[in-house]
């Protein structure tokens, strides 16, 4: 029981952190990978019930390459699509800020660079399909396809792992809380898996330095400690040139 306690903690409390700490990243970064899990879960049915045939892995039986397939386009296009909406709503793209004026979180901001419309080029082997050489998108719609890849590729194999776990126990689902679906664990098995994803994702290719938050670090040192770092920044912004411009204009 030690031992279980512990597993169930790692799955299910970690996860769910690293969920909390996408929602603060911005609403939009929470809501487009769970929407193209759902996406894909849908589709993927869809595909497999009307076209399905050839059997994708014997730890999911009623699962097919037809499904499998059809669904991972469908998502990838969805991502898109729901990405463009979103991206144009500030209370989806502000990541959660606390404000000490007013002594609350906000979601107000101005819009970074991956939520503002730039035009891309097209290839040009696609110009004779497509009929037009540019094209203006938002650049989370960029990486909305790595978020709606993973989703369809690698998503779904956190529910086969599931599906094994259950095998070896010998039940068929987690839970009965859900009428016909199983328990939540039987639900979010594929969300799991995609938050981690996500979160490694926004550690590694989008979230830089933020200035507010330096700020708010730099406050909370000490006085020789802020003078230092004042006297070593002012030293190397006079090296460059840049505070000299700045004191001319």
């Amino acid at each position: 029981q030690f031992g279980w306690t512990h597993v169930t903690l790692l799955i299910v409390v970690t996860q769910s952190h690293l969920i909390i700490h996408n929602l603060f990243e911005g609403m939009i970064w929470f809501i487009v990978p769970i929407s193209c899990v759902i996406c894909n879960d849908i589709m993927a049915y869809m595909f497999g019930f009307f076209f399905g045939r050839t059997p994708l892995i014997k730890l999911s039986p009623k699962k097919t390459w037809e499904g499998f397939i059809g669904g991972f386009f469908s998502t990838v296009l969805f991502g898109l699509l729901l990405s463009y909406v979103m991206s144009g709503y500030r209370c989806f793209t502000c990541p959660v800020e606390f404000n000490n004026d007013t002594n609350s979180f906000t979601v107000d901001c101005e819009p970074s660079e991956l939520f503002q419309l730039q035009e891309y080029n097209i290839p040009v082997l696609l110009h004779s399909v497509l009929g037009w050489r540019t094209v203006r998108m938002y650049p989370f719609q960029i990486h909305s396809i790595a978020l709606s890849t993973f989703a369809s590729l690698i998503g779904p194999f956190g529910g086969f792992f599931a599906s094994g776990f259950k095998r070896a126990f010998k039940i068929k689902d987690f839970a009965n809380t859900i009428p016909g679906h199983g328990g939540i664990m039987d639900r979010f098995d594929c969300q799991y898996l995609m938050a981690t994803f996500v979160n490694v994702y926004i550690a590694s290719f989008i979230r830089g330095p933020n200035p507010s938050k330096l700020i708010q670090q730099f406050l909370t040192l000490r006085p020789e400690q802020q003078l230092h770092i004042f006297n070593t920044l002012k030293a190397h912004l006079v090296d460059r040139g840049v505070l000299g411009s700045l004191e001319d204009a």
